[in-house]
């Protein structure tokens, strides 16, 4: 969690450059054509949609020829004589067919719409999640989760109004644009060139105003993000307890309302971005029939016969027509602008290659070589792909055989090492040289599922989801019945205790297991990979966190646990791996011992000064517990 004070003073002195460049839409290539694809699949509805929509944009500008017909024909007929009520009614009649018309095809036009946007944000945003889950272990390590639920959330979000409603409103409005513009040609052309001849400058200005906007947008969803960042941060469970514990709720409260602050800046800017131009837009559009009027009247004046009281009406009731379209269609083209941010945002990611893949001929374990459960190392080297060269490598050289159904231990100090030596063994991690082999076969050879589905991991961070009991064991295999596991918190020593609840296993954990002590927490885990059953079981420091009675109980699950399963171990307290068949003792990124227990003590070396190192500190314990019983 990322604590700061003052507006992030502790967050690095590149914080605002860091921002700026962020706020940057990337540089996606083939845009728009990859926007134009995620409408694909639904071609056959987009076409019905297209036609409904040319149809009623076409029904809509009929209405004003009607009227120029009933102005000129029926009402004051320009060849002489009274009010031709025959004619009158049919127009009408026409008129409100052709409204009602209009409607039907505006309900079934908006349901299509409604479906087809819907359904390509909704399949955009599953296609995002999936290419995040294919992502390597390392990226979600170096980049912050609030980031990531950003751009899941709310940048699909933000480009959802544009995949729902762009189609439709490009279509409709074009079609309404042309049609207008053909039916006021053809009621008069002179009219026609006072009423569009401000058009040019018009596309002009807004295409300068969507650049502006853009920028705006990627600066809004850069600040959203670091919002969503900041709340999943300080509003976990973990985060909540830091921030009580060093009394840092009004510092994290100012760095979530300076943020907000600069959101709602941001917020403001891109609502008030375009609107003097679409203010000046209206003005001129409304403006217009004052100018027919006038034109008009200059006209007849001059001796045009052909302008009637008819013309003129028809003729602005189409101009008036005219507005709304064409400034959708200028508001469409801002969107467009606009969301380049957003969707640049979206491909960014999706355009993301995993560093850790499956090869072209990759093979199921259970068609490798070697026996199942065995796990090499041939001198393996490993360094993050973050890390300077000039840095040692965190791995360096490592070699190893863990034989199937044998228990192999590491120890050493802090940061030598030794949880990187587990990710490896699944290739959550790759090595950078050398060679990992699981059942005889290199893990760059085999299919990453079946690699995952030969193994069990225990770490010392239990994560428990906010639901049932039950529901965190079958996270290990749904299709578990419940006997089942029962019997796997048997052997994980859990089930008198889930027993004793009053909802039993439909217990609900809390956020991250909360609700449950350490041990209990770390059993569940057990229970689950237990129900799992894999052949290869990984426990990274799993009682280290423990008080002494706890690690017992704790202990003794893990050790039926890995009863005829090949077991990787890291122990801080040496005191979990005295049984084990071999212990590696781990250094600078080296295996610098190996051996049994007593061998190791009898060799005098590292593993047995820091065997003395903890003895001596329980025994300072056990006297501290004496003097204060």
């Amino acid at each position: 969690m990322s604590m700061g004070m003052g507006g992030g003073r502790f967050r690095g002195v590149d914080a605002e450059a860091q921002r700026r460049l962020n706020a940057q839409a990337p540089r996606v290539p083939h845009l728009g054509a990859r926007v134009i694809a995620l409408f694909r699949p639904y071609r056959a509805r987009i076409a019905v949609t297209a036609t409904l929509v040319v149809v009623g944009a076409a029904v809509a500008v009929i209405p004003p020829l009607i009227v120029q017909r009933i102005f000129d024909d029926a009402l004051f007929p320009v060849a002489g004589g009274g009010v031709d009520l025959g004619l009158l009614v049919r127009l009408v009649t026409a008129m409100i067919a052709l409204f009602l018309l209009s409607a039907a095809l505006g309900v079934g036009q908006t349901w299509l719409t409604a479906t087809v946007g819907n359904r390509v944000t909704g399949d955009l945003r599953v296609r995002l999640f999936d290419h995040l889950q294919a992502m390597e272990l390392g990226f979600f390590t170096r980049t912050k989760t609030g980031v990531i639920q950003s751009r899941l959330q709310n940048d699909v979000g933000g480009v959802s109004g544009v995949l729902t409603n762009t189609v439709t409103s490009v279509l409709g409005n074009t079609v309404t644009v042309a049609a207008s513009l053909v039916a006021m040609i053809l009621i008069d052309w002179r009219l026609t060139l006072i009423a569009v001849i401000m058009m040019p400058l018009l596309v002009l200005v807004q295409r300068r105003v969507g650049q502006l906007r853009a920028r705006i947008a990627g600066q809004t969803q850069e600040s959203l993000s670091e919002l969503t960042s900041i709340t999943q941060e300080t509003l976990s469970v973990s985060g909540i307890l830091l921030s009580k514990s060093f009394n840092r709720q009004r510092a994290e409260s100012q760095r979530f309302a300076a943020e907000n602050a600069n959101q709602v800046r941001l917020q403001v800017r891109q609502a008030m971005s375009g609107q003097g131009f679409f203010a000046v837009v209206q003005v001129i559009m409304s403006s217009v029939p004052a100018v027919i009027y006038l034109v008009a009247g200059y006209l007849i004046t001059g001796g045009a016969d052909s302008i009637t009281a008819g013309t003129i009406v028809a003729f602005t009731t189409v101009q008036a027509r005219l507005l709304m379209p064409l400034m959708g269609l200028m508001r469409v083209a801002l969107d467009l602008q606009t969301s380049r941010a957003l969707f640049a945002r979206i491909f960014e990611y999706l355009d993301l290659t995993p560093a850790i893949r499956d090869a072209p001929d990759a093979i199921d374990v259970a068609d490798a070589p070697g026996p199942l459960g065995r796990i090499e190392f041939r001198d393996v080297e490993f360094r993050y792909p973050d890390a300077s060269a000039r840095t040692r490598p965190t791995l360096d050289g490592v070699s190893f055989t863990a034989e199937p159904g044998s228990h192999v231990a590491f120890v050493g100090p802090s940061g030598a090492g030794k949880t990187t030596i587990l990710y490896l063994t699944p290739r959550m991690y790759e090595a950078s040289a050398g060679a990992v082999l699981f059942a005889g076969a290199d893990v760059r050879h085999l299919t990453q599922g079946s690699i995952i589905d030969h193994i069990g991991i225990v770490s010392q961070e239990t994560y428990l989801f906010h639901a049932s009991i039950r529901e965190n064991l079958r996270y290990a295999r749904p299709d578990a019945s419940d006997a089942e596991i029962e019997e796997a918190c048997r052997r994980a020593n859990i089930h008198h205790v889930i027993a004793g609840f009053e909802k039993g296993y439909d217990t609900i954990v809390g956020e991250r297991g909360y609700r449950l002590s350490g041990g209990e927490k770390q059993r569940i885990a057990i229970a689950r990979v237990l129900l799992k059953d894999p052949p290869v079981l990984l426990l990274d420091e799993a009682t280290s966190a423990l008080d002494t009675v706890s690690e017992r109980i704790v202990q003794e699950a893990l050790d039926t646990a890995a009863h005829g399963r090949t077991t990787l171990t890291i122990a801080h307290r040496l005191s979990t791996v005295i049984g084990a068949d071999v212990i590696h003792v781990v250094d600078g990124g080296r295996i610098v011992e190996s051996g049994t227990h007593a061998e190791l003590l009898a060799a005098d070396g590292l593993y047995a000064s820091l065997a003395a190192e903890q003895l001596a500190a329980n025994r300072v314990l056990t006297e501290e517990e004496s003097a204060h019983p």
